[in-house]
């Protein structure tokens, strides 16, 4: 009787598993121009099966908190405070200005971008570094809940429905420019910025097994290999790869190979027309990373939704 309950509960904890694999993530860019990747494109919104949204660097794409391809967002994540992540400008209208040079005419400053939309769509705005006093002055005075900014520092976990978030490192850096501030006269009149703690990635868990690693902007880190995929084991990376600043297509490459080795990648701040009519450019940052790197790599077209399995497998929209 016993041996028969125990082979009866492993076949319906079989099914269990198998009905959570069979439910998908879904992640949505939101870019300047729809069905392309342009140069300033960061923001993705993912969304786990149980409804729950999560916004990721809003920057400059996303046109506030009234923009219609938002829909409810339950928590918005921010690596770090450059304006292209921040938001310190928005397009007016959907497409504005070319893939190549969007037209960003209207200001999102003091307040930014990402500080508009948490406010307007009551959603938890999740910072790390020394940024949670600062947001949480920022959301009081863009008329939104200061309580909704929750810190979220390197070994810290928090959870948004059934979401698990953490926070992981990035070797980047992270100067608030003065637009954000206010009285700032003297840091503008010396060139500087404010220093308002380290930048970050994060690392997202989802319900249906989904561990997703959102790189931010780095360098090539231990921490790829000893954090993201020896301890959380992502199986999908969302990787910068625009050069420069960043990792480029060689060094993107090599953290996929080698540190986190996910089952698939996501292509983030390329910092290029990287497609036309939707198709990727031979010639292109993009390009190059797709063909060095060892596992699918997709392409975030503005408003195409890609759904990926538990295990890292993109099965619709890729």
């Amino acid at each position: 009787m016993k041996k028969a309950q125990a082979f009866l509960f492993g076949i319906a904890a079989a099914a269990l598993a198998q009905a959570a694999l069979a439910q998908t993530v879904k992640i949505t860019p939101l870019g300047s121009h729809d069905g392309e990747f342009c140069p300033l494109d960061r923001a993705l919104i993912f969304e786990d099966p149980d409804g729950t949204r999560i916004l990721y660097d809003a920057g400059r794409t996303v046109r506030g908190a009234d923009d219609p391809r938002l829909g409810k967002i339950d928590a918005v994540l921010l690596s770090h405070v450059h304006g292209d992540h921040l938001g310190d400008l928005i397009q007016p209208a959907a497409n504005a200005g070319e893939c190549g040079k969007p037209d960003f005419s209207v200001k999102a400053t003091p307040h930014s971008n990402t500080v508009n939309i948490a406010a307007g769509k009551k959603a938890q705005l999740l910072v790390g570094g020394e940024l949670n006093t600062f947001f949480a002055h920022k959301m009081k005075a863009a008329g939104g809940d200061p309580s909704l900014v929750k810190v979220l520092r390197y070994g810290a976990h928090a959870r948004v429905g059934k979401v698990g978030l953490a926070s992981v490192p990035a070797v980047h850096t992270n100067g608030l420019a003065p637009a954000f501030l206010e009285n700032a006269e003297v840091l503008s009149a010396n060139g500087l910025t404010a220093y308002v703690g380290e930048p970050g990635g994060y690392v997202l868990q989802f319900s249906n097994g989904l561990v997703a690693y959102l790189s931010g902007d780095t360098g090539i880190i231990a921490e790829q290999d000893l954090v993201v995929r020896r301890y959380y084991k992502a199986n999908l990376a969302v990787m910068n790869i625009g050069d420069v600043f960043t990792t480029g297509p060689r060094e993107a490459a090599y953290v996929m190979n080698v540190l986190v080795r996910p089952q698939s990648v996501i292509a983030s701040h390329a910092n290029e027309v990287a497609t036309k009519g939707g198709k990727l450019l031979p010639n292109s940052k993009t390009a190059a990373f797709k063909k060095a790197a060892k596992m699918p790599v997709h392409i975030p077209l503005s408003g195409r939704t890609m759904e990926f399995d538990g295990k890292g497998k993109c099965v619709k929209g890729c």
